[in-house]
């Protein structure tokens, strides 16, 4: 294969569905971890995949969309990519500055979720949850409320399941012939 025929597909190449799979599967690991409903488990033991899958994968996914042209999932993608690897990298944190943290990455999922209106409706719920879920975690850890942080943390999975499953409608879309998962 040539450098040029490989070169063009390198730019024409969607990262889109790469992005909302890192981002649900980091998303539904916070949430149900930070759910308490898996014994001996923790928010924190979410870092190392948040790290490489949320932080990492998301990072290169965001520079892939940039580069092919798409502002809004290259912006979402690489900013919630230093999300993921900054609080993967954190460690533990005073109460303050972990709800701080939540409260400011908050506002840029509000902006995302304004930003995600004219992309139809599955993707301004993966966002719109996405802020739900940090304000009310913030909430918990600021105000030591555990049951806000539960919350936070099902609602989390819920944005992490609407990102996986647009991730997956998006790559099976008319694989098999018709529309397997609907997206409107």
């Amino acid at each position: 294969m040539s450098n040029e025929a490989s070169g063009a597909n390198a730019r024409s190449a969607d990262a889109g569905p790469l992005g909302y799979l890192a981002l649900g599967l980091t998303l539904l690991a916070y949430g149900l971890l930070g759910t308490g409903v898996l014994s001996g488990t923790s928010v924190g033991g979410a870092s190392s995949l948040a790290h490489l899958v949320g932080g990492v994968t998301l990072f290169v996914a965001g520079l892939w969309q940039f580069r092919g042209g798409d502002r809004f999932s290259g912006t979402a993608f690489t900013a919630l990519g230093a999300f993921w690897a900054t609080w993967a990298a954190a460690g533990p944190a005073g109460k303050n500055t972990a709800g701080l943290f939540l409260l400011l990455w908050a506002l840029l999922a509000l902006t995302l979720t304004a930003a995600s209106w004219g992309a139809g409706q599955l993707t301004r719920a993966v966002y719109g949850l996405l802020t739900v879920s940090l304000v009310l975690s913030a909430i918990g850890v600021l105000g030591d409320a555990a049951g806000w942080g539960k919350v936070g943390g099902w609602v989390a999975a819920v944005a992490g399941l609407a990102a996986w499953y647009s991730a997956t409608a998006d790559l099976t879309g008319g694989r098999w012939g018709k529309v397997a998962l609907p997206v409107k």
